[in-house]
């Protein structure tokens, strides 16, 4: 691909990104949005943090070679699913499971 072309790629890419953040906003300012709306937006980042860690869970070919590998992928999974249903903060949950999941794997 030549300079031209990843530049108009690129244009079009981020013209469709904030597209679809920006213009729901502005057509939605001001509205009251319905309960189950709401509550089905409350969902998103939950649903994404837990699909970040389940892609770590699920990797069996890397598991082939060593079963103990999955350790502490579980240990830091165990302690991100423990704090986020106690404290229900998204930003806690990451910190405990980054720094859990980097003292087990320097520890192991």
């Amino acid at each position: 691909m030549s300079t031209g072309q990843i530049l108009v790629l690129w244009g079009a890419l981020l013209a469709v990104m904030l597209a679809c953040r920006c213009l729901p906003l502005l057509f939605l300012r001001g509205r009251e949005l319905p309960l189950r709306v709401k509550r089905a937006l409350g969902l998103i980042p939950p649903a994404a943090f837990a699909a970040l860690v389940a892609n770590d869970l699920v990797k069996p070919d890397v598991y082939a070679a060593d079963p103990f590998a999955v350790l502490p992928v579980v240990v830091s999974a165990l302690a991100v699913a423990t704090v986020a249903r106690r404290s229900g903060s998204l930003v806690w949950s990451a910190v405990v499971g980054m720094a859990c999941y980097a003292m087990l794997t320097i520890a192991w």
